[in-house]
């Protein structure tokens, strides 16, 4: 039976180390066998350390793909969808390989961050480290509550998991990652009326506007799409706040069976309704990293490093 990683759809975490790299030889069964024991490590960690509720994702980028597994291509595989419309933008940056550490021990995420490094060096360069943590009840830094929208139960690993529309593949997931830079001194000089008319929900006890009530440059608007038959077009997010007393953010994370649910929400948010609404949440914060990779699942990782 295919098994997904477990981080894909992992319940939420205290901590979590995002950490993104480029590869920078061309020895690519050398690093087959190398993200197969990276696995090795979360399962190690998570077997030692049961209390920390260990949990991880390789991702591999969609341009790497093509070298790193030349023989076996997904279905939609497809680099990022950069975009951009008047000052608010989705850029793309490097990004060979992806891979995300949860649990709720820093030190823990902290030790399989260093391991994992140990393990791919020469053969990569860390481009990008961030470290997210849970702040209060799972909410963002602007104060409201992350994730309300995110798929519960069994419900969840029928988004977030590649089924038998692409069987070789099936288990796996279209991974998504932003950071995102908040401009939180702009946002505190707002109301929390006004707050809330930005999100689409209430901010203390995060009630949800009903439909009628939400204005249409809202984020829960621009996000929660419908496709032509009505159904809701939904991806599982992962994300978690990052930051310091300097600044802060942020890292966006979703997981689906396609990539078009991520495409679609962006190009909703950026570019807005028919009559150019956009999410006003962007004139908050901003995207300033955009990476598309696909996590295969655990079989697919191990059959393809023994090859």
């Amino acid at each position: 039976m295919t098994q997904a990683q477990k981080g894909i759809c992992a319940e939420p975490n205290l901590h979590a180390l995002f950490l993104t790299f480029n590869v920078i030889d061309d020895d690519a069964p050398t690093m087959r066998k190398k993200i197969a024991q990276v696995l090795a490590l979360f399962s190690h960690y998570d077997e030692e350390y049961y209390e920390a509720m260990v949990s991880g994702i390789v991702a591999i980028g969609t341009d790497y793909w093509y070298e790193l597994y030349p023989r076996s291509i997904p279905q939609e595989l497809s680099p990022f969808p950069r975009m951009s419309c008047d000052d608010r933008n989705a850029p793309a940056s490097p990004g060979d390989l992806f891979i995300q550490i949860k649990a709720d021990r820093m030190d823990i995420c902290h030790a399989i961050g260093t391991e994992v490094i140990q393990l791919l060096q020469p053969n990569v360069d860390l481009y990008e480290e961030v470290k997210g943590f849970r702040y209060l009840d799972g909410r963002d830094l602007t104060g409201f509550v992350d994730g309300t929208e995110n798929p519960k139960g069994m419900h969840k690993f029928n988004v977030a998991l590649v089924g038998d529309q692409d069987p070789d593949f099936a288990g796996g997931s279209y991974i998504h990652i932003q950071r995102y830079r908040h401009s939180m001194e702009k946002w505190k000089q707002l109301s929390v009326s006004a707050q809330e008319e930005t999100f689409g929900r209430t901010k203390t006890n995060n009630v949800e506007f009903k439909g009628v009530d939400k204005a249409p440059f809202s984020h829960t608007k621009r996000t929660s799409l419908k496709d032509e038959q009505g159904n809701s077009i939904e991806m599982l997010r992962q994300s978690m706040p990052y930051g310091d007393m300097t600044i802060q953010g942020l890292y966006f994370v979703s997981c689906a069976k396609s990539p078009l649910p991520f495409a679609k929400m962006l190009k909703s948010m950026i570019f807005g309704d028919e009559n150019g609404v956009y999410d006003k949440l962007l004139d908050f914060t901003s995207a300033e990293t955009g990476g598309a990779f696909f996590a295969p699942s655990i079989n697919f990782i191990k059959q393809q490093a023994n090859e």
